[in-house]
């Protein structure tokens, strides 16, 4: 059973953590201003994070949930969680290795293969007001994926980005004729398969016990390309080998490798209006190039 309570604005993780897992903390360990790892009382080690946006905790754990119940790949356990904090199971961490990664892509393959009810459907008890890090997004369900990817992905944040001043209006041009040109370089169409949704390498974990473990999910109904062209645009240890094994397990269709780009548009306009104008200039390389083909 997971717990959940409005309560506990002002309290610290290590109250947190023992009001939601009705056990005594007996350390508590800052990591960051937002994460720290708490001892419970019966030893067990584990994560507190806490969500200041509406709905960031209740998507994040729906996530992680929606995940586990595939049974594929492996991700924290949800101890309890209100509206302001997350506590999970604490993943022991070891060096990457040739055998974790190509079971790691088998298993990324098992994932996407169970599926989604659409295109940007969130999981069942998640919201559709979500988060990928730092920035919403909205999880609307749309039944052609180019032109969900488009709406719903990469114009909203390109639109910010020109609002903000980070990407000029001029050259906005170029996002756009991607988006109208996504029917053809979007390759054959695929069902809406069940994604992670921020699977960068900071959100992958070498278990101390030989598997690769998944963190921080921003999940989602999506095309089964978008979380493998985000391992590659921030790179991913064994990523030949994670690759290998995905391929054995569920082949991609012909052409896949041009149109990483296509499938990175919207990390790196994310980032983009996160981090500003280095992320601008990489997103626009990454559109021309498309347009190109």
């Amino acid at each position: 059973m997971i717990a959940r309570t409005t309560a506990g604005d002002a309290e610290g993780p290590g109250a947190a953590a023992a009001r939601l897992t009705g056990r005594r903390v007996t350390t508590e360990r800052p990591l960051s201003g937002a994460l720290a790892e708490v001892a419970l009382g019966d030893g067990q080690l584990a994560m507190v994070k806490r969500g200041d946006a509406p709905d960031a905790v209740r998507a994040e754990a729906a996530g992680l949930r929606w995940l586990a119940d595939t049974g594929t790949v492996r991700v924290p356990v949800v101890y309890g969680h209100d509206h302001r904090w997350l506590v999970t199971e604490r993943v022991p961490t070891g060096p990457p290795s040739a055998g974790a990664a190509v079971r790691f892509g088998r298993d990324l393959a098992a994932l996407h293969a169970s599926g989604a009810s659409a295109f940007g459907a969130p999981p069942p008890d998640g919201p559709e007001d979500a988060h990928i890090g730092l920035a919403s997004m909205r999880n609307v369900a749309g039944e052609d994926w180019p032109r969900w990817y488009a709406e719903h992905r990469v114009l909203p944040y390109l639109r910010r980005a020109v609002d903000d001043g980070t990407v000029r209006s001029a050259e906005a041009d170029v996002v756009e004729r991607v988006c109208g040109r996504l029917p053809e370089l979007a390759g054959p169409a695929e069902p809406p398969a069940r994604l992670h949704g921020d699977l960068w390498n900071g959100n992958v974990l070498w278990g101390a016990d030989g598997q690769v473990w998944l963190i921080d999910p921003a999940a989602h109904g999506g095309h089964r390309e978008t979380d493998l062209a985000m391992l590659q645009l921030f790179g991913c240890p064994l990523l030949d080998r994670v690759l290998d094994g995905y391929q054995e397990a569920a082949p991609l269709a012909d052409g896949w490798r041009d149109r990483v780009g296509v499938h990175q548009l919207f990390p790196l306009l994310v980032h983009t209006v996160l981090f500003g104008r280095g992320y601008a200039e990489q997103t626009l390389a990454v559109a021309r190039a498309a347009v190109a083909r």
